[in-house]
């Protein structure tokens, strides 16, 4: 039985290495795999992106413009952001984080991740998020860029030297999908069913 396993394994190795020789030797273009790598990372998280956007700002759309003010009082919600603050906040750490992925200096009226105070309507507020999003994909579409720098942020745990594009905008996105499960919650508590949830 030993011998049988033996011959197997023998017979194996020697109809691989016929077929090899038949090939002939694989030469691996690296640097065409590297830029097909990009192009499919570049891929993937646009395509996060753009549900993320749909998804939070239909959710955002779906909220009364009278509404924005409201943050929830009861229980262990003293002190939280109102509706309009928290869609800020989202948006200036998406602004801010893109920014430090295209090497850009954080914009001055992000301010520590609150936003600008001229921003208060919900019209206004819509069109920041929107901008923020578009500066997101702006910073994806860098992957790759060798000539463009990539800064620290100072509001992510990620340091010089271990920051990268793709690292920044995956913290945005997971950064988003939080306060988008905080943006659902508050819709249903004004009885707004989220867009995502309707049949």
């Amino acid at each position: 039985m030993q011998k049988m396993k033996w011959v197997t394994v023998l017979v194996m190795w020697l109809a691989a290495s016929n077929l090899l020789s038949q090939v002939g030797p694989q030469v691996v273009d690296t640097k065409n795999a590297a830029s097909l790598d990009v192009q499919r990372e570049k891929h993937a998280l646009q395509g996060l992106l753009r549900i993320a956007e749909k998804e939070i700002i239909s959710a955002v759309d779906a909220m009364p413009a009278d509404k924005f003010r409201f943050a929830p009082t009861d229980g262990e919600f003293q002190g939280v952001r109102t509706f309009g603050q928290m869609v800020k906040h989202l948006s200036a750490t998406n602004y801010i984080l893109a920014a430090a992925a295209l090497g850009e200096e954080p914009p001055v009226d992000a301010g520590d991740e609150v936003g600008p105070e001229s921003i208060r309507t919900k019209a206004e507020i819509l069109n920041y998020l929107n901008g923020s999003f578009a500066h997101l994909s702006k910073a994806i579409e860098a992957i790759g860029q060798t000539n463009a720098p990539v800064n620290a942020s100072p509001i992510s745990p990620l340091r010089k030297g271990e920051v990268t594009r793709s690292a920044l905008i995956v913290e945005s996105l997971m950064h988003a999908y939080d306060h988008y499960g905080q943006i659902v919650e508050y819709l249903r508590m004004n009885a707004v069913v989220p867009p995502a949830s309707r049949p």
